[in-house]
């Protein structure tokens, strides 16, 4: 089931961003929770963050960033991680399912969201539910940690 997050979420949601299996792969870098609030404060006020639960217990998370005007027909996913103690379990491919029914739902009529290039267990599940590369996103994502960009491929999925 999805639902959008509350700020009871706080934790999780902290705990899967900086997850060291998880964060590689997600847009921030690991920091402290005093130093995290602020983001999470603006995912909120924002409307993008998401819980997916199974059973009433959070399994994974994910952001949609709604788009505007010309491109009202789409939005971009992002943030998307399931609980390391949910991997391998199949509830990647039930919460992926469960965001296309819901964005078809809501009219959308197009899904987007880049993933790095090496991330290829993530690239072999959003093709496992019918996304499709498009391309690649040259030097799309900075790691200030290791000072280097990296590539991502970006994905789509057609309502």
């Amino acid at each position: 089931m999805i639902k959008k997050a509350t700020n009871k979420d706080f934790n999780f949601i902290y705990e899967l961003y900086m997850n060291p299996e998880i964060n590689p792969f997600l847009l921030y870098d690991t920091m402290e929770k005093e130093e995290f609030q602020p983001i999470f404060d603006e995912l909120m006020a924002q409307n993008q963050l998401f819980i997916y639960e199974s059973e009433n217990q959070r399994i994974g998370m994910f952001k949609l960033v709604f788009q505007k005007h010309r491109d009202a027909h789409k939005v971009y996913l992002g943030g998307v991680a399931v609980h390391t103690s949910f991997m391998g379990k199949g509830f990647g491919k039930k919460m992926l399912n469960e965001i296309k029914d819901y964005c078809f739902n809501k009219n959308i009529k197009r899904i987007e969201l880049s993933v790095a290039t090496f991330n290829e267990k993530a690239i072999q599940l959003y093709e496992s539910v019918g996304f499709e590369k498009e391309g690649i996103i040259r030097n799309c994502t900075y790691f200030k940690n290791e000072n280097r960009y990296i590539d991502e491929v970006l994905m789509s999925y057609i309502c």
